[in-house]
């Protein structure tokens, strides 16, 4: 309601057209209701256009092994994508407070984080939006304007304005832990330790994300691979060869604190230090003279041929063209196709238009927090999700193939163009005019 009243108040001078959004996660009954119903007649006072959905939350988390909590938000922010993306909405502002920040922070201070979980809730996501290829002119993004604003300032605010506003009755259910955060712990902190404990965490995750900026920006600029030369590695301060470490990891292969500290000691290799260490299913960090290597796990005896395995680095490959990965000898295209003349065979799905594509993509395997936005979807997905849906076996994500439009070199996400097995992107689709078109496969050596 701040954040609308606000909007309210500023749009003549921003030049903004403003809308509401409402997304009913249908999870509290005729309360869910009643909340849909008061946005409904507040856009309708204000001649507002109202874009609203709703969606089984409960099922989705069900379905995904998802918290209720995190199978509300992630249907949430597809619907947020989705608005932006098909252009209805070039931003979508959401209302999170410095109170949330806190909270976050010290959520993930709780429960174990890293520098990046530190960062908390970021002041804006997307440019471009996860799908979108980097060439192309930004949709729109996610902002947080209120970020820096406390929550009892809010509360004033609107009490100044007299404007009623809906409290959600799960906030007080002691069983969310944000909650025993929210109404215990912090309080608790404010009383005893520090009774500005809310601002304090708040800087602190400004602090975290700076600094996570900075060591993603000096990671980018060593060379990404899968294998890691021990004098190389040795050489760095220990702060970037733990985060080295942690990117040279076959996808899927998540390391832990102990786990990054045990392959340091592995690539010591000094005194007693052992020569190897045993990491999650069955993967093994082991040193090889000067080389220190992920090694997969055995198959088992009598098992099927695997998969191929992680590419070992990342692949430049030319459009049109052809490249294979040493290592491997796995092999991907990015093949001319006549449509008049299309050869047997050929799926039509991975096609894409020859003017919406750089010269050069990347092929590398799949990381966590990939996203990709195939044709026929309402919305960007994480990866992760499509090999859940599609009950894909651990040991084909560890060597699942994607590619990449090359990063422009300031930062951000990379953005996934083609994954295997699932449909080209709406936006990189050819059109009917289009006498020639882009295939992009890997090649399969067995049925050549």
């Amino acid at each position: 309601m701040a954040l609308l009243h606000s909007f309210l108040e500023l749009r003549l001078g921003l030049g903004i057209v403003l809308s509401a959004v409402h997304f009913n996660h249908t999870l509290r009954g005729e309360e869910s209701e009643a909340d849909h119903i008061f946005v409904k007649d507040l856009a309708g006072q204000h001649g507002l256009e109202l874009h609203d959905a709703r969606g089984g939350v409960a099922r989705r988390a069900k379905e995904h092994s998802l918290s209720i909590e995190a199978g509300a938000r992630e249907a949430r922010y597809e619907f947020f994508w989705s608005l932006i993306e098909t252009g209805r909405l070039d931003k979508v502002a959401t209302a999170h407070t410095l109170d949330d920040q806190a909270e976050t922070v010290l959520l993930r201070l709780i429960r174990g984080t890293g520098t990046r979980g530190l960062g908390g809730i970021h002041p804006e996501l997307g440019g471009p939006a996860p799908g979108i290829s980097r060439g192309q002119p930004s949709r729109g993004m996610i902002i947080r304007p209120l970020l820096h604003t406390r929550r009892c300032d809010i509360e004033g605010y609107l009490a100044s304005l007299g404007q009623p506003w809906r409290e959600d009755s799960s906030n007080r259910d002691q069983h969310h832990t944000r909650n025993r955060v929210r109404q215990t712990l912090i309080p608790l902190l404010e009383k005893d330790f520090n009774p500005e404990i809310t601002e304090r965490l708040a800087d602190f995750a400004e602090i975290a994300l700076a600094e996570e900026d900075y060591w993603e920006s000096e990671l980018r600029g060593l060379p990404a691979c899968s294998s890691l030369h021990v004098e190389t590695l040795l050489a760095l301060p220990l702060a970037l060869r733990r985060r080295l470490v942690r990117a040279a990891a076959p996808p899927g292969l998540q390391l832990e604190f102990r786990q990054v500290e045990s392959i340091l000691e592995v690539a010591l290799g000094t005194g007693n230090l052992p020569a190897s260490c045993n990491l999650h299913a069955g993967w093994v960090f082991q040193r090889e003279g000067d080389i220190l290597v992920f090694v997969p796990p055995e198959p088992q005896e009598g098992a099927a041929k695997g998969p191929p395995g992680p590419l070992l680095g990342a692949l430049r490959l030319p459009v049109p063209g052809e490249v294979s990965d040493p290592g491997t000898g796995r092999r991907f295209q990015a093949r001319r196709i006549v449509l008049a003349s299309p050869p047997a065979g050929y799926n039509p799905e991975h096609l894409y238009a020859p003017h919406a594509l750089p010269s050069e993509l990347i092929v590398r395997t799949w990381r966590f927090g990939d996203r990709f936005w195939p044709a026929h979807t309402k919305a960007p997905k994480k990866l992760k999700e499509f090999f859940q849906e599609k009950k894909i076996a651990a040991e084909l994500r560890a060597s699942w193939p994607v590619m990449v439009a090359p990063t422009n070199g300031h930062g951000g996400h990379e953005d996934i163009v083609w994954a295997q097995g699932l449909p080209a992107p709406a936006h990189l689709r050819p059109q009917p005019s289009d006498g020639e078109v882009i295939l992009l496969l890997e090649i399969d050596s067995r049925t050549e």
